[in-house]
């Protein structure tokens, strides 16, 4: 099972030279519940974003960069394919993290997308297609107001084929 996880501005921001434009803790920590122990792909920057594994998961980076380094613990691989055939033999959930071009890419595939929608309109240089979900069912997990640790209310969407 292939699923997508992300975070998007109303305008479908996703980052801004090489990182996420907004700080909301309790929207990472679904983040790490929802792909804790689970196979994760992303692409080189956002690999170079997280400037570390994420723990708990087998961490692939897809790349076609000659020579790349990643840390130890961090599978390489040249395409999106191979790094779907790798994790499938870790488990059963596939989650890709990043960025715009394995999410379009992974998208028509995907069964299951985790959408949090950020309530503010933020220009970045990131941002993604808007993905249609007319015909997935699409359940609200949460719905975040603003508080002192988050600039931004928010929502968080499981949308599902």
């Amino acid at each position: 099972m292939i699923s997508l996880i992300y975070a998007r501005a109303l305008n479908h921001c996703i980052g801004d030279r090489g990182r996420v434009p907004w700080y909301l803790p309790d929207d990472y920590s679904h983040f790490e519940n929802t792909i804790s122990g689970k196979p994760i792909i992303m692409g080189r920057r956002t690999y170079e974003d997280h400037e570390s594994v994420l723990p708990g998961c087998l961490n692939i980076v897809v790349s076609t960069q000659q020579g790349y380094q990643t840390a130890e613990g961090v599978a390489l691989v040249q395409s999106l394919p191979d790094a779907i055939d790798l994790a499938n033999e870790i488990g059963d959930e596939v989650f890709m993290i990043g960025g715009v071009g394995l999410f379009t890419s992974a998208f028509p595939i995907a069964s299951t997308v985790y959408e949090t929608v950020v309530n503010t309109v933020y220009i970045g240089d990131t941002v993604l297609p808007k993905f249609d979900f007319r015909d997935w069912s699409t359940e609200l997990l949460q719905y975040h107001l603003i508080d002192r640790r988050h600039d931004f209310s928010f929502r968080v969407y499981r949308h599902h084929r």
